[in-house]
């Protein structure tokens, strides 16, 4: 059983259930709130900000094609249009593709209170000095995960739109394209770079746990930067610059992850070395 470090107390585990409930209730009733605020915005959402990045004049697309006229590069990078249609093909369709968005924005929106309701739980089994990291907790991890959804928003979904839009395995099949399918390439990519931003809080956990090190991290440094490079070149036109772009980021926040290891490694063997 978990006790409250700073008064001594125990948790029993029925005590540990009723807290995870609240919890999830609480989580639950704030991402609907957040849905239904994005419900109430949904024109706005799908038109500007889900539908842009099928725009020829997205400002991806003319970043890249910017850069590629001021280096000379493949004249490919200017998108002037993204051959595809989106379709609906069942009656019922765009409303529940409007209602799981809105819930997906409302997970996105409500995001920092998710983590206040989490460090919550997790807090009595923590000491006075660690409680007080709540703030730095919930605004460094709100703050990689927006960035990682920025990073998907604004490189992976578009170069990842523009590359199966133009994939072509015969001209005599069209493009036309489920509502559903596309917005799952959205949801999932912006979710998923939200999500792997939080590498350096994720390995922070467990080197406090023990379970990682700088050591094994090093270790493993090249092969991890083949899975972004493949990655980054499944997703970018075939140019060094644009693949560049996108391994950077990654790159930097295994490398953080690295020293934040190498950050709690000397920590232990500093409290270890104390104790003995």
């Amino acid at each position: 059983m978990a006790k409250n470090k700073n008064k001594g107390d125990e948790m029993s585990f029925l005590d540990h259930l009723e807290e995870l409930r609240w919890l999830l209730v609480r989580s639950f009733v704030a991402i609907l709130i957040g849905g239904c605020v994005a419900f109430a915005c949904s024109g706005f959402i799908f038109d500007n900000i889900i539908f842009a990045p099928k725009k020829s004049d997205f400002i991806t697309y003319r970043f890249f094609c910017d850069l590629a006229n001021k280096y000379d590069l493949d004249k490919s990078f200017c998108v002037t249009e993204i051959p595809f249609e989106l379709i609906s093909r069942d009656m019922e369709g765009q409303l529940n593709t409007d209602i799981w968005t809105s819930i997906t924005a409302g997970f996105i929106l409500v995001f920092p209170y998710i983590l206040y309701q989490l460090w919550r739980f997790i807090s009595p089994a923590l000491y006075e000095k660690e409680r007080k990291m709540a703030v730095w907790f919930i605004l460094t991890t709100s703050v990689l995960f927006f960035l990682g959804i920025l990073f998907g928003y604004f490189l992976i979904v578009p170069l990842s739109i523009n590359f199966l839009a133009n994939y072509r395995i015969s001209d005599v099949v069209e493009n036309n394209i489920d509502v559903e399918s596309y917005l799952s390439l959205v949801k999932t990519t912006v979710i998923a770079c939200g999500l792997v931003f939080e590498m350096p809080i994720i390995i922070y956990f467990l080197a406090k746990l023990g379970l990682v090190s700088a050591a094994f991290l090093r270790k493993y440094r090249r092969y991890a930067l083949v899975i972004i490079l493949i990655i980054a070149a499944i997703v970018t036109p075939p140019d060094v610059i644009s693949q560049t772009i996108v391994t950077i980021p990654l790159v930097i926040l295994y490398e953080a992850s690295i020293l934040i290891a190498a950050r709690i490694d000397r920590i232990r063997a500093k409290e270890l070395t104390t104790t003995s």
